[in-house]
């Protein structure tokens, strides 16, 4: 995470108005009597929270029914329009925006008419389309809570710059950090792509089922991120979950990149210009694709091995831009057993797809400001 302006006119919650915040985001309509048995406050403390969450704009109360004798107690809910959080995707060949309102969801999310190629055009393009999308939705600039930033490519230098895959290697260099907080004087926050579409997969996605899950994130490259108890972790220098650092450069020609298999692809007579115009003519009998898919599910395989090693993960999330159908092909593949120990097999986690529809890394660049700033 990185901070780059705080807006000092904010409302600044401490962890117990943060936990009740989570509760009542994984519990809409909860009733406040029922929030005290989840938490280690008292009574009077969770109702004086409430209150002042309720005051602040963040809770909206409802009438839940009567159990019993007594006064009904009020259900709660988030209040949609608290705040926002604003999310930017820089993809090898696409550039997505979204806006996230304060109970998850979106506002309003959009592909721009731009390509990556040119860092400083794109930047201008964002700021526009986040200008014009506060105009159209009638919000205040101060209701945005930050901004959250994705790249492919990995950090580096404190994470002050992204190492970016080929296509985007006009963003080397540029102190991301300075340039978007100056462009749009909010809270800023930087991270890996695969890392914030993890986040969109904690908050909106397999994260309301599973605590902790590693997720894998197929684009021009091929990457990771990683959740545990709830929380996206980034890891000391920013780069946790990079799961192609396992591979040889040999080895690496075998990953699942789509990079990769759009060359394949491209040789085999099959145009495909980038990976937008891949997920919409994908067609899983190309026998190309169907022998890609062959060749690099092993080391698939191993990614997933190694991730459920090192977090013992609930599951394990294929996304990213994979076309769906090529997802399903590889869920297909069958896999190795790791053999037993007194006849005991180790449990292995759940195998899925992202369920997310759109680019879940803007989805979850935009809610990382929100959960980093009022969830626990």
């Amino acid at each position: 995470m990185v901070h780059g302006y705080s807006a000092g006119h904010d409302v600044e919650l401490n962890r117990s108005e943060k936990l009740i915040l989570e509760l009542v985001r994984r519990n809409d309509g909860i009733s406040r009597s029922s929030l005290v048995s989840q938490t280690i406050l008292n009574q009077s403390s969770v109702h004086r929270i409430v209150d002042t969450l309720t005051e602040n704009g963040f809770l909206s109360l409802g009438e839940s029914p009567s159990q019993g004798r007594g006064k009904p107690s009020p259900s709660l809910s988030l209040n949609a329009n608290a705040r926002y959080g604003y999310g930017i995707s820089i993809n090898s060949d696409s550039v997505a925006a979204s806006l996230i309102n304060f109970r998850g969801g979106i506002t309003e999310y959009c592909v721009l008419d731009t390509h990556p190629r040119d860092p400083a055009r794109t930047l201008l393009n964002i700021k526009h389309h986040y200008l014009d999308t506060l105009k159209q939705y009638d919000i205040s600039p101060e209701k945005v809570c930050g901004v959250g930033y994705s790249m492919a490519g990995f950090l580096y230098d404190s994470r002050k710059y992204f190492n970016p895959p080929e296509p985007l290697k006009n963003w080397m260099g540029i102190d991301l950090r300075r340039e978007i907080t100056m462009l749009f004087d909010r809270p800023v926050w930087i991270e890996n792509n695969a890392t914030t579409a993890a986040h969109a997969e904690a908050f909106l996605g397999a994260g309301l089922k599973y605590d902790t899950f590693g997720y894998l994130s197929f684009n021009y490259g091929f990457g990771g991120g990683i959740v545990i108890n709830g929380k996206p972790f980034q890891g000391a220098f920013g780069n946790a979950g990079e799961i192609s650092r396992i591979f040889t450069p040999e080895e690496g020609k075998l990953r699942p990149a789509l990079g990769i298999l759009i060359d394949r692809l491209r040789h085999g007579g099959i145009e495909i210009k980038d990976i937008r115009d891949l997920n919409h003519k994908f067609d899983p009998a190309w026998p190309i694709a169907q022998q890609w898919v062959e060749e690099v599910t092993p080391n698939l395989h191993r990614a997933m091995d190694a991730m459920n090693a090192v977090i013992d993960p609930a599951a394990i999330i294929l996304g990213g831009e994979i076309p769906r159908k090529l997802g399903e092909m590889f869920l297909a593949m069958p896999r190795t057993c790791s053999g037993k120990r007194w006849d005991i097999s180790a449990e292995y986690p759940d195998i899925l797809l992202s369920a997310i529809e759109g680019d879940s890394s803007a989805l979850g660049a935009a809610l990382t400001p929100l959960r980093e700033t009022y969830f626990n």
